[in-house]
């Protein structure tokens, strides 16, 4: 792991006044944000949520069954949040948790009632503007039983030369039969480091389905979420698509624990390189029986760079059934002739098989998210590909 200087970075006196309208943002900063998976235009959601450097400029909810709250409100209006606030996470486990826990700037809790489907999603946004700001968060998910949600985070910075940091601290709590649907996307800036701190639970019957979008530059990002699946017929399934151009460094994974009989994990994830460092992880630990898990990590190589495959399956009770496949390569020719044996040219030929290796349908994205998705694979210089 990179060694980070938190005295690189601003952690005080970086505040905003409050928006009322999202839609009077500037240009620039609605470009960034819809790159980000986040139209600030749109009224097809049910919540939404924006942090700008230390404060938090919008909030409010729109569905009167499920509640969207800046964190630090939330813990004044529920004594702390005895039951969530770090709960699953360590105030003290490294020096980012330690940050957030000091001098916390927002993040949201976002809680759906008991029974309740909410239809569209809620949508929030994590805004570096401010050069040299350093941003702590902490997020508080909680899916109450029989209900599900659409959660989708949009994290960006002001312009792709900023330089900045992220510490984000999320818990989620899924209960049992309740569906949590995550999506986040990240637009961060080639001088961006980014620390993500996530945990979760799933209860009896709950499901988790999380997609991860990344396919801007970053300087630095390390990410390897926990979820722990504590109650029997609990899912988790994790979908990754990464994009690593020159400079940036990627550090990601995901680690599910089954502590539940008749559980399932899936982690899938697509990792493209064009100069960048990609390390991709993945563990899935069975501790119960019946159980199954699943991890898939493939990687394409596209004029330089590196991907590092670490796929990790330990079972710890006789029955668990773990299977993991992965590959790192690159385009192979007789795909790329078998194309244009089909009336397309070289260029055409690779970018067409890029695409298809970057499939997000799976994701069941909304449609003005899966084209923004799909427009900037359309942008990837697969020139480099042979």
């Amino acid at each position: 792991m990179k060694k980070v200087d938190l005295n690189d970075f601003k952690f005080e006196g970086l505040e905003h006044a409050p928006v009322e309208d999202l839609s009077t943002l500037n240009d620039e900063d609605k470009e960034q944000l819809l790159m980000a998976g986040v139209d600030v235009d749109s009224e097809d959601v049910s919540g939404t949520f924006m942090q700008v450097d230390h404060s938090n400029v919008h909030c409010g909810s729109t569905d009167k069954d499920v509640e969207v709250m800046d964190i630090k409100k939330a813990l004044e209006k529920y004594d702390g949040l005895p039951d969530y606030y770090f709960n699953l996470i360590d105030k003290d486990k490294d020096e980012f948790t330690k940050s957030a826990a000091d001098n916390l700037h927002g993040g949201y809790f976002i809680r759906t009632k008991k029974g309740a489907k909410i239809e569209r999603p809620v949508q929030s946004c994590l805004f570096l503007k401010a050069e040299q700001s350093g941003q702590n968060v902490h997020n508080i998910v909680v899916v109450e039983e029989d209900s599900e949600l659409h959660i989708i985070t949009g994290c960006a910075a002001a312009h792709d030369e900023f330089t900045g940091a992220h510490f984000g601290i999320s818990e989620f709590y899924v209960k049992k039969g309740a569906k949590l649907t995550f999506t986040m996307v990240h637009n961060w800036g080639e001088n961006v480091t980014v620390r993500p701190r996530t945990v979760g639970v799933v209860e009896e019957d709950g499901v988790l389905l999380n997609n991860y979008v990344l396919m801007k530059r970053v300087k630095d990002l390390q990410s390897y979420p926990t979820i722990y699946l504590n109650g029997a017929n609990a899912v988790a399934r994790f979908n990754s698509v990464l994009v690593a151009p020159e400079g940036s460094y990627l550090d990601t994974g995901t680690r599910i624990i089954q502590n539940a009989p008749n559980t399932k994990a899936e982690t899938i994830s697509r990792t493209i390189t064009t100069g960048g460092t990609i390390i991709s992880r993945g563990h899935i630990q069975g501790n119960a029986v019946p159980a199954r898990g699943h991890i898939e990590c493939k990687g394409l190589l596209l004029g330089g760079g590196r991907i590092h495959a670490i796929p990790e399956l330990e079972a710890t009770v006789e029955g668990v059934e773990l299977s993991h496949e992965a590959a790192v390569g690159k385009i192979a020719q007789e795909e790329i002739e078998y194309l244009m044996a089909r009336g397309m040219d070289e260029d055409e030929a690779t970018s067409t098989i890029v695409r298809g290796f970057l499939n997000v349908d799976i994701m069941g994205l909304p449609a003005k998210l899966q084209k923004e998705i799909d427009k900037q694979i359309e942008e990837l210089d697969a020139s480099d590909a042979m």
